[in-house]
């Protein structure tokens, strides 16, 4: 149904792709939600939660590997008949668009706090969509060029955050291992939002140039995520005391405060315009992700159509309904746990179904020989 070989991505798209959909607006209140459940030894809970991802990772890549000239929805249907594709497109069309809905409403509610107080959110709403809408219609391709210009335009932003040691208080990490491991086990349950966004691999994975690297590219943009969690929670539990990092919602952004030029007034207010930027690659793809779902599902080849309409459903949406900050919250809390089945239990129970599958077909060609 779709043109695969003319819309291909390469590696380092594919790579930056994953990673701009994992390191996403939940970035800003991270290092709280790991210090209210594990304090500051918080940081150990991104790297186990990395070794979970990573692993939930190549079970992706596992399961894509036995039908590479599709996607998962053809992949079902080859191997359990049309009804599972459509079953499956239905349900990945839902948690994209979620995706895609929690991210626009979060980036709303931090650009009303931090910048526009006053503008309605329908008008801002409106204003994320047009070049989402711009950029999505294209396809993978312009993805994956977008991810890579975004990718290159935010090298700098590490070496601006760099400043803020300059306030740094080392002991705040010491004594590791505080309370033993329970609290650093029970705070991977925060790790796991940041880290969706593998389920993209189910759509992308026919347009991936180099099939063969897919394990490595889906690896490193794994780590590059975490090794960006890893620096930005580092940072605030250098820069905030234990107690007192649980008083400040995007912990991320408050930390700005404490470097000052004597160009700018507020630094950290520059930081949040560019950072729309890196936002957009959460649910600019989902919007992708999204539409090309729908369109599967009523064999339709063209999904621009469908993109059309779910950019005036969610604009007339938000007219009608605008979600707080703490109902936002509440939806990332269950966004969690369906992130959970979706691309980390999922892929697992569908590489063993597959495996095994295989295994009975060999089995009477043995036998037959012996």
């Amino acid at each position: 149904m779709k043109d695969y070989a003319n819309n291909q991505i390469t590696l380092l798209q594919y790579i930056f792709i994953i990673t701009g959909l994992q390191v996403n607006v939940s970035i800003v209140s991270l290092p709280r939600n790991l210090a209210e459940t594990a304090g500051t030894d918080g940081w150990m809970s991104i790297i186990i939660g990395w070794v979970i991802s990573a692993a939930a990772s190549i079970a992706i890549i596992r399961v894509m590997k036995n039908h590479p000239e599709g996607t998962l929805l053809d992949l079902l249907t080859r191997f359990m008949g049309m009804w599972a594709g459509k079953v499956i497109s239905l349900l990945l069309s839902l948690y994209y668009f979620y995706i895609l809905y929690d991210g626009l409403t979060r980036t709303i509610l931090i650009t009303k706090a931090w910048l526009l107080p006053t503008i309605p959110n329908f008008i801002l709403m409106i204003l994320l969509l047009i070049p989402t809408y711009a950029i999505a219609q294209h396809g993978p391709s312009v993805l994956g060029r977008y991810a890579e210009l975004i990718a290159y335009m935010s090298l700098w932003i590490p070496f601006v955050y760099i400043l803020t040691l300059k306030n740094a208080h080392w002991l705040h990490l010491l004594p590791m291992f505080k309370d033993g491991w329970q609290p650093i086990l029970s705070a991977v349950k925060e790790t796991i939002y940041p880290s969706l966004g593998m389920a993209a691999t189910f759509i992308l994975y026919p347009f991936l140039k180099h099939k063969e690297k897919a394990a490595t590219g889906i690896l490193i943009s794994t780590s590059l995520s975490m090794v960006v969690y890893l620096f930005f929670t580092v940072i605030c539990f250098l820069y905030y005391s234990p107690d007192d990092i649980s008083n400040y919602n995007d912990v991320v952004i408050s930390v700005l405060k404490s470097i000052e030029f004597k160009f700018v007034e507020r630094i950290e207010v520059i930081f949040i315009a560019y950072h729309l930027f890196l936002y957009s690659l959460v649910w600019i793809p989902t919007m992708y992700l999204t539409t090309y779902c729908t369109s599967w599902l009523f064999r339709q080849s063209d999904h621009r159509g469908h993109m059309t309409w779910l950019c005036v459903l969610l604009a007339i949406g938000t007219i009608i309904y605008s979600p707080t900050f703490n109902q936002s919250d509440r939806l990332e809390n269950l966004l969690t746990w369906i992130g959970f089945g979706t691309e980390y239990v999922f892929p697992v129970c569908l590489a063993v179904y597959l495996w095994i599958r295989k295994s009975s077909k060999r089995r009477p060609a043995h036998e037959g020989k012996a």
